[in-house]
Order: C-alpha cells, then structure tokens, then sequence
C-alpha cells in the first residue's frame, strides 16, 4: 500500500521548483494546521499553547509551537533543514544570442551535477517584483511565478563532433550550460511592420507577436513575455526578478515495486518536508502541548548550497533572533536566552549519501548506509557534523523506543567531507546538534531518489523528537 507520507510529499515536491515556492507550501499546510503567521517587523504578542510561523525573504521559514507549561528559559526542540538546491539561476542580463538561437544566460548555483541538466526539459520558476498602481499610487510586489511547459533545452553535442565524450564529459559551466530558448529566424520571419515603417522587433509564442520592452536590452522580449502573462501583468511592470531553470518532470513514487522515490530537489525539500509534517501532527490536537514545557519548532534556511552566509541562511541571525524573541516574550529577563539556548536541542536534517551498488568502494565498510534502514546519523571527527555521544545517545534513544531503524554514517579518510547547518548553528548559537539525513542516491543531480519506507521513517522519528525529547532529557547528566 502507497505510504500517505510519501504521496504528500510527492505533492510537496510538485509543487516547490524553487525554495520561494516551498516556503509558500509549508506556509499553506501551516496556516490549515492553525498556525498564526507573524512579522519579524513587529512587536509579537505570543501565547503558551499557541502556535506561530514567520518567513524572511520568502525562502526561508521558521514554526513554533509553544507548550503550555512553557516559562521563559526553558528550552527550544528544534529541526533544521533547508529549502534549496543545486540549480542553474538567470543572469540578470540573460540576453544570449549565438548560433541563429535565442539562448538564456544562466549561472550556476551550488555544487550541482551539471552534466545531468543536459537533454532535460526545462522551465522558468522563481519570483519577480511586480510595479502596480493603486489608488493613483505606485506600490511593488513580491510575486511567485512558475512556467510549467518545457520551454528551453540544453542540447548535447553529438558524439560524432565529440568523439572522446564517454571517456569523461567535460562541461564548461560558462559556454555549455547555457538552455535554448528559440532559434532568431522564427523572429526574424514574424517581425510586423510598423505605422512609420520601421520594423518592430518581436518575437512569436502561440502565433502572438511580442513588442520589445525596457528590459528587453538585458532579457529575451519572448522570456518576459511568458513570465508577465504568467503572473496577469505587462513586461514592463517587471522590475527585477530572482529565476531559476527548473526541471518539468514531475516527482513520482517508483520502482518495480514502488519503493522509491524519483524526483529533484530531494536534497533537502525531503527533510524540510518531513520536518514540517512531524510538527504539525506532533500539535494537531487540543492536548498536544498540554504537558509540554518546551517550544517544539521547525526551521527551514535558504542558501545551505552555498555556505549559509546570507541574511536567511543558518548562518545569519535568524535562528538566535528567534530564541531570543520567543523567550523575551514571556520575561524581560535578558539571563535567561543563555539558559534556554542550553537547554535546547537541534536536529540538523540533511539528505545522506546511501551505499550505491556499483560504486561500492566509495564506502567505508563499516559505515554504509542502506535505504529503507532509516535516518542515518552522520559523525565527523573534524566537525564537519556537529554529531557528538550525547546528541547521537538521544536520537538513537528515540528510535529505540520507537521500534525505528537508525544507521551511522563516517566518510572515509581518504575522502573530503560534505557538512550541513549542523555545525554552523552549533558553533554560532552554542545548541546541542545532532547531524542526520535519510539515505539517497544521485545527490545534486537533476534527478535523484530515496526510499519511500525512509520518507515514512523520517517523518515518524521527528514527531516522536517533539513529544518525547523533554521528557528524555531530563534524565540526562552532563555538565554538573
């Protein structure tokens, strides 16, 4: 039978081709969940029992919910995840004409394999600022936008003009990834003539002809074209836009048994997915937090990718700032962040790299993660995880009582070690850090895949975190 886990997120993936879209997703399921969204701009009137979210940026979202036996000091029972992934973002002058083609210029963003985004079908998606008039009055807009027919391709070159090819395709980021938008004699060909004569330069999409706008010297008139009739405004009501080419395949549960997931973006939307939904099952009832004194929250970051340095990646204030408010609301007692920071507990969710059948070697092989075996815990000696004994202790504790699997995972020496969030929080706010991730395989490819049984693991073992992690760790002793 079709795991219910594992079909919301197959729907959760469909629907996020960018992290602004998975921040609107989650903000959807939160506010149905009755969660109270509220604004890092204003004051917060909070309440014990309640439940509560904010973004910043649109891409990157935090969700509390507060326990009714909560006083301030007490701890936070945290799971971080992300909500990008390796993909290719327009420039902000993508105007590429080489060839007789219209081409998209596209730059790359993160450690993606690129030669996988070769011979897919692509599209745009993203968010654009939108000029409008109001009352006499100019005002702008934050707007989602998401093309969902393939309208560009990145063609291989043929073997025959590239005769070592499978001895190592080699791509060049800069002159080989740029997609096809259209060919310039379909242009050229539907160019109409103009009142005064002149003729006026344009582009066809579905017979229509398209008039070169302001911001065609930088964008394709064709591009901006389709992004404004997407969003029901004129191209040049478009001020600025963050886009990015997005694979039009959707996310399907497969297999010739369905026990895999096949889809893009798995790393991470999974674990952003699976987090989220344990928090919002974990609080769904009136007596969910009757008992707890804690703030079970969900913290998903935007730019982990590209080392979290950004004013809403993990290593912003974002997360301190949230301890900081949710406790100053309920005492002016500035002592007692430090107290609760150390009463708190933070499970960085991240994909991990599953045992891959034909590449064997690449495990240590004592540590090879397998899918369907469930969350692996990820241990570096060098920190590049922020797993420690007393970290590991608790969540492997929490699978134990559960009846869930749990897997290690340690690099091998000879290879370098990927990290997470995980230690750029614990080193930045001081929390106890637990690294972890369900298994995979094709990470940061185009196309990825995981095992549905890991998706139903995941979810189980972060709501069994939230209801039973302070109850746990009071029978835990450290430092006295």
């Amino acid at each position: 039978m079709e795991s219910s886990v594992a079909a919301d997120l197959i729907q959760f993936l469909n629907a996020s081709p960018t992290a602004f879209h998975a921040v609107e997703e989650a903000k959807k399921k939160l506010i149905s969940a009755g969660y109270k969204q509220v604004s890092e701009r204003e004051d917060w009137d909070l309440d014990a029992g309640k439940k509560y979210f904010f973004t910043r940026n649109h891409s990157t979202i935090v969700a509390f919910a507060i326990g009714e036996k909560y006083v301030a000091g007490n701890g936070f029972y945290i799971v971080g995840a992300h909500t990008d992934s390796p993909c290719l973002k327009v420039k902000p002058v993508s105007k590429v004409s080489k060839g007789g083609f219209l081409e998209v210029g596209v730059q790359t963003y993160g450690g993606g394999l690129w030669h996988t985004w070769f011979d897919r079908d692509l599209s745009i998606a993203g968010r654009i600022i939108i000029r409008e008039w109001k009352d006499g009055s100019e005002s702008y807009s934050h707007e989602l936008v998401r093309i969902e027919e393939p309208i560009m391709r990145i063609p291989t070159l043929a073997i025959h003009l590239d005769r070592g090819v499978n001895d190592g395709f080699k791509v060049n980021s800069e002159s080989h990834l740029a997609p096809v938008l259209a060919t310039s004699v379909k242009g050229e060909l539907n160019k109409p003539v103009a009142e005064n004569g002149s003729v006026e330069s344009v582009v066809p999409t579905d017979g229509k002809k398209i008039k070169e706008t302001k911001n065609s010297p930088k964008h394709h008139s064709l591009l901006l074209q389709l992004i404004a009739a997407r969003t029901g405004c004129e191209p040049d009501d478009i001020c600025d836009f963050e886009l990015q080419a997005c694979d039009t395949q959707p996310s399907t549960i497969a297999g010739a048994m369905n026990e895999f997931i096949f889809s893009g973006r798995l790393d991470n939307l999974c674990m952003s997915f699976c987090s989220l939904k344990a928090l919002i099952e974990s609080t769904s009832s009136e007596s969910s937090l009757q008992d707890e004194t804690g703030v079970r929250m969900v913290a998903l970051f935007d730019h982990e990718e590209v080392g979290s340095d950004s004013a809403q990646g993990a290593g912003s204030p974002v997360m301190l700032d949230a301890l900081s408010r949710i406790t100053s609301s309920f005492s002016s007692d500035t002592k007692l962040l430090p107290k609760a920071i150390q009463r708190s507990f933070l499970v960085s969710a991240d994909m991990a790299h599953a045992l891959h059948p034909n590449y064997m070697d690449r495990h240590e092989e004592n540590h090879q993660p397998r899918m369907h075996s469930g969350l692996v815990i990820k241990h570096n000696a060098n920190q590049r995880y922020a797993t420690n004994a007393v970290t590991s202790f608790v969540f492997r504790e929490i699978a134990t009582k559960h009846g869930l699997p749990i897997q290690d995972f340690v690099v091998r020496n000879d290879m370098p070690c990927g990290s997470t969030i995980g230690p750029i929080l614990a080193s930045g706010v001081g929390i106890r850090t637990v690294d972890v991730g369900a298994p995979q395989l094709s990470m940061h490819s185009i196309r990825e895949m995981c095992a549905v049984d890991d998706v139903e693991h995941s979810y189980e073992h972060f709501k069994a975190f939230f209801e039973e992690f302070s109850h746990l760790d009071a029978k835990i002793t450290v430092d006295i």
